[in-house]
């Protein structure tokens, strides 16, 4: 058994090959081997030793001849590609209905208007868009008239830019309180509400901060985070995890300003004495180059995860466990800017574990979860999925 857990969320991080793909019309979406394919140089020498190019053939990484660790690709089994499906899976929950979504024609306007009527901001937007480029269309209007730009994407979300200097961070945090209310409704019920702050005066020098907040509904259900909490076990989240879950099952939760500040907390964590759960995201790898299709990006963000995660396995003590996994893909190489319905890696080490090699394929993110349960000796919330890996991983 181990002490402390650390399951790492690459976001986004696909590796190809879902059984459902072409469901989502995602047939030959492949997050990680496309970047591979899209760069010259890739050097995730930490990755590579714990098989992430045994599990999938990557151009610049060859497989490691005696990995560190177990390896397989995990599918969902939930219906849905989007952040919080993919997370609530890999603790336990399957979603069997997906979260609405507004991407062809935006939200309704009995919803815009109540918003404009609680909120006092008049609304521009209301379309699917980039998050920056929406910023350069309608930036500088919404500076100086006070208006608020609101638009969504091709995820279950309704987001809301503010200026941190004209428009103001708590008032945008206050707006999006009141939308997240509105959108608890039925039939506008968004999986998130999100507050996308950002500084700037003109069209191509606006920048989004990394103030932004996320309102998620609950999980539907208990999970296993929920089980740790209950057991006394401590359950520190880092970066968006807290949001994602809406606080369930969360005993300490940590913001990140990006995801190598998200690495270095996870490496603080290390050096902590507790016992139980650091559950991670690491949302850049999604925000910055998947939606905006940037291999190139993509791969030196993986490159700048790499050498955190070197310092990361040299701190572990020896009765911890590491798991990294990802939520969905986001192949930054493919048609539009949607998530890609793709399995994603399951990478598991310690320093204790006596083998390592390619485990059978999982059936379900919940494999994760399970296996987190079992290893603490807490059952499994009624409703949950999921069998553990634990007995494989000893």
């Amino acid at each position: 058994m181990y002490n402390r857990i650390f399951v790492i969320v690459i976001d986004s991080l696909g590796v190809g090959g879902a059984r459902d793909a072409a469901q989502y019309d995602d047939l030959g979406a492949d997050t990680l081997g496309h970047i591979s394919c899209s760069v010259d140089t890739f050097e995730i020498p930490h990755l590579q030793r714990l098989g992430i190019g045994n599990l999938h053939p990557l151009k610049q990484v060859p497989p490691a001849g005696h990995p560190l660790g177990y390896y397989c690709r995990l599918h969902e089994i939930s219906t849905g590609k989007d952040t919080m499906t993919g997370h609530w899976e890999i603790m336990g929950l399957k979603t069997e209905k997906p979260f609405i979504t507004f991407t062809e024609t935006g939200f309704p306007q009995e919803l815009i208007q109540e918003l404009e009527k609680r909120t006092g901001h008049k609304v521009i937007g209301n379309k699917s868009a980039s998050g920056t480029e929406i910023l350069d269309e309608l930036g500088e209007r919404a500076n100086a008239t006070g208006e608020m730009i609101v638009y969504t994407s091709a995820d279950s979300v309704l987001q809301i830019c503010g200026n941190e200097e004209t428009f103001g961070l708590q008032e945008l945090y206050r707006c999006c309180e009141i939308a997240r209310e509105l959108t608890m409704r039925d039939e506008w019920k968004v999986g998130r509400v999100i507050a996308r702050p950002y500084t700037g005066n003109k069209k191509g020098e606006f920048v989004r901060t990394s103030n932004r907040h996320d309102y998620a509904v609950k999980p539907f259900g208990r999970t296993v985070l929920n089980a740790l909490k209950d057991a006394g076990l401590t359950v520190l989240s880092i970066g968006k995890i807290n949001d994602i879950f809406a606080g369930e099952g969360i005993t300490e939760a940590w913001r990140s300003k990006s995801s190598v500040h998200g690495m270095e907390q996870t490496i603080q964590a290390c050096e902590m004495d507790f016992r139980g759960l650091c559950f991670v995201n690491l949302v850049d790898f999604d925000a910055l180059w998947g939606h905006r299709r940037d291999p190139q990006g993509y791969a030196k963000e993986l490159e700048k995860f790499d050498k955190n995660l070197g310092i990361l396995m040299g701190k572990m003590k020896e009765n911890d466990l590491l798991i990294i996994t990802a939520d969905h893909g986001n192949d930054p190489t493919y048609k539009g800017t949607d998530h890609t319905r793709e399995t994603v890696p399951f990478l598991a080490y310690s320093k204790k574990l006596t083998g390592s090699g390619r485990l059978e394929d999982g059936s379900t993110f919940a494999v994760i979860g399970a296996t987190v349960a079992e290893n603490f000796s807490v059952s499994m919330p009624e409703g949950c999925i999921g069998t553990s890996l634990l007995k494989k991983l000893i």
